[in-house]
C-alpha cells in the first residue's frame, strides 16, 4: 500500500529535520521496526525490509516521482519533500492524525484539521515497547553491579503482561487512587515545579488471593510502564550484610529502568516490627530499605513504588509513614464477587445464575473464585463440551470449599 510506504518515508524525513521530536513521537508500530542494537538514533533510514514489513507491497511506490530506491543499499529516500507532502496531504489524513511526527508538521499545513497533541496522546510511549526494555536489560547485564541481581528479580514489558486493567475488579476507592497515579505521571513536570515530590508510593495490604499482585501487574500495563517485581524473600541473603546491598541494587535497577513500576511483594519479610534484641544486620537491612524508599519517588525518578503484604501488623510505624496511601484488599464484598464472576465468565458460553454463585461463595477471595471457574471449565472439557453449565460451577464451588476445609484442618 503506497500511502503506508510514503507515511514511513515522511516520518523518517520529518523526524530527521526536527530535533525537538523524540522517539515517543514515532508511532509505536513504526518505532518497533527501527530499533537496533543501540536503540533508535538519527538519521532514520528506511530500508527495503522495513518498508516491506510495515506496508507489504512496496513495488508500487517505486514509480512515484518523489521517491528514490537505491538498488545497491536497498534504501528508500524522498527526493522532493514538498511534492511528497502535497501528495500525502490528499491521501493520508487518517494516517497523519494517528502519527505524532506527521501531525507535528501537518497541523499548520493548509486547512487540514490536525492536532499534534491529540496524536501524541493516542501514541504509546517508547518505554511500553518490548524492544526498548530489551536494550535497557542488555546494559544492565553488561554491568557487573547489576548483572547478578537480574537473576533475583522479574522484569516485564507492559506488552508481556497478560491481565488487562479492565479485567480487575476494584472498588471505587481503589480505582480513584490509581487514577491519581495516572494523572501524576502525566503531570510530573507540574508537580516538580510546585514542589509536590513525594508521590507514587502505595502500600497494598490484605489476605492472600485478594488481587494485590494482579492489580500491580494490571496497573503496570495500563500505565505503559515496565514492571520490576521482587519478592523480599528472594533477595534476603543468608549473609545478612548482602541483603542491604541487594536492596540497594533493586532500587538502582528501578531508577535505570525509569519510568517503571517497582512492585515489592512479601514486604513484611524484612520490614518487620523491630525489636531490641534484633540482629544488627537485620536492622541495617530494614534501615537500608527505609532509606531507599525515602530516596525514590515518581516525580523525580519516574518510579511508581508499590509494596504488598499479607501481614500488615508486622510493619512498624516507620514503615507505614513512607507511603502516600495504604490501599486495602479485603475479602471481596458481594458486589465485587459479582464483578469477578462476570469478568471471569464473560468469554465463556453458557447460561449462568451469577446471583446464586455470589451467594454460595461468601468469604471466597478473588483467587478462589477464579479457581472455581477454572475447575468448572476443565470439567466441562472433560465431558466433551465447551459450554459451561450452572451445575458444573456449583459443583466446582463445593470442591473448592472442601479443599479449603481440608487445608484448615492441618
Amino acid at each position: 500500500m503506497e500511502t503506508k510506504v510514503v507515511e514511513l518515508l515522511l516520518t523518517a524525513e520529518i523526524y530527521n529535520r526536527f530535533e525537538e521530536l523524540t522517539e515517543d513521537d514515532i508511532p509505536k508500530e513504526i518505532r518497533k521496526l527501527l530499533y537496533r542494537k543501540n536503540g533508535i538514533s538519527r538519521p532514520l533510514v528506511i530500508r527495503q525490509d522495513i518498508a516491506r514489513e510495515y506496508a507489504g507491497d512496496i513495488e508500487c511506490v517505486k514509480s512515484l516521482p518523489f521517491v528514490d530506491f537505491n538498488e545497491f543499499s536497498k534504501q528508500f529516500k524522498i527526493t522532493s519533500f514538498d511534492l511528497s507532502v502535497k501528495w500525502f496531504a490528499k491521501r493520508g489524513v487518517d494516517l497523519i492524525r494517528r502519527n505524532p511526527v506527521l501531525a507535528y508538521y501537518f497541523q499548520n499545513y493548509d486547512s487540514l484539521d490536525i492536532s499534534y497533541e491529540e496524536a501524541k496522546r493516542m501514541n504509546k510511549p517508547k518505554h511500553s515497547d518490548r524492544e526498548w526494555l530489551k536494550g535497557i536489560l542488555t546494559e544492565l547485564e553488561n554491568n557487573e553491579e547489576t548483572a547478578e541481581m537480574l537473576g533475583l528479580v522479574r522484569i516485564y514489558s507492559p506488552e508481556d503482561i497478560r491481565v488487562d486493567f479492565g479485567e480487575v475488579a476494584l472498588n471505587e476507592e481503589q480505582a480513584q487512587e490509581f487514577r491519581k497515579i495516572e494523572v501524576a505521571l502525566e503531570k510530573r513536570d507540574y508537580l516538580k515545579t510546585i514542589g509536590v515530590i513525594e508521590v507514587g508510593k502505595l502500600l497494598f495490604i490484605g489476605p492472600p488471593g485478594t488481587g494485590k499482585t494482579t492489580t500491580a501487574r494490571a496497573l503496570s500495563k495500563k500505565l505503559h510502564l515496565p514492571l520490576l517485581e521482587v519478592k523480599l524473600s528472594m533477595i534476603t541473603s543468608q549473609y545478612l550484610g548482602e541483603t542491604s546491598k541487594n536492596i540497594e541494587k533493586v532500587f538502582e535497577i528501578a531508577k535505570k529502568l525509569n519510568p517503571c513500576l517497582l512492585f515489592i511483594d512479601e514486604f513484611d519479610y524484612v520490614a518487620k516490627t523491630r525489636t531490641s534484641d534484633e540482629h544488627a544486620a537485620v536492622k541495617r537491612a530494614v534501615n537500608t530499605l527505609l532509606k531507599s524508599i525515602d530516596e525514590i519517588n515518581l516525580v523525580e525518578d519516574g518510579v511508581v513504588l508499590i509494596a504488598a503484604t499479607n501481614h500488615p501488623s508486622l510493619l512498624d510505624s516507620a514503615v507505614w509513614r513512607r507511603f502516600d496511601k495504604i490501599i486495602e484488599f479485603p475479602e471481596p464484598s458481594e458486589k465485587i464477587r459479582r464483578k469477578i464472576f462476570e469478568l471471569a465468565l464473560s468469554r465463556i458460553s453458557g447460561n449462568f445464575d451469577v446471583g446464586e454463585l455470589v451467594r454460595l461463595t461468601d468469604g471466597f477471595t478473588g483467587a478462589e473464585i477464579k479457581l472455581v471457574v477454572r475447575e468448572a471449565v476443565l470439567n466441562s472439557l472433560l465431558y466433551g463440551s465447551e459450554e459451561l453449565t450452572q451445575s458444573l460451577l456449583v459443583q466446582a464451588i463445593e470442591n473448592v470449599k472442601n479443599r479449603l476445609n481440608l487445608k484448615s484442618s492441618y
